[in-house]
C-alpha cells in the first residue's frame, strides 16, 4: 500500500473509532440504555479494533493485513448493529461512519 492510500486509511480507521467512541457516550446517556447494550459492546470493540489498525498500519506491519480483515467484519458487524438504532442520529452516523471504514479495510486488505 503506498503512503498517500495508507495515510487516508489511517484517517478512515481514527474516523470511525472516533465515531464508536461518541455513538457509545450518547447510547449511555440514552432513557432506554439497556436495549443499547449490545451497540454499546459492538461499538467499544469497533472502536479498539480501528484503533490497533491504524497503529500497525502506521509502522507497516506485516500483520497489518490480518488486522484490516477483521476491522472489516467487525465495522460491518457495527455498522449493522447501529442500523437497529437509526432513529437516534448518534447511531446513524455511527453506522454510515461504520460502514464506509468496513469498506475500505476490505479494499486495502485486498
Amino acid at each position: 500500500m503506498n503512503l498517500e492510500k495508507t495515510q487516508k486509511t489511517i484517517e478512515l480507521l481514527n474516523n470511525c473509532a472516533a465515531a464508536c467512541n461518541q455513538c457509545t457516550v450518547a447510547c449511555l446517556n440514552e432513557a432506554e440504555v439497556k436495549m443499547l447494550t449490545t451497540c454499546i459492546q459492538i461499538e467499544l470493540d469497533c472502536a479498539e479494533i480501528c484503533r490497533i489498525t491504524a497503529s500497525f498500519l502506521a509502522r507497516g506491519s506485516a500483520h497489518a493485513k490480518h488486522l484490516l480483515k477483521e476491522c472489516a467484519e467487525i465495522c460491518n458487524a457495527c455498522a449493522e448493529e447501529c442500523k437497529k438504532h437509526s432513529h437516534m442520529e448518534h447511531c446513524k452516523v455511527c453506522a454510515e461512519t461504520c460502514r464506509v471504514c468496513a469498506e475500505e479495510c476490505k479494499n486495502a486488505a485486498a
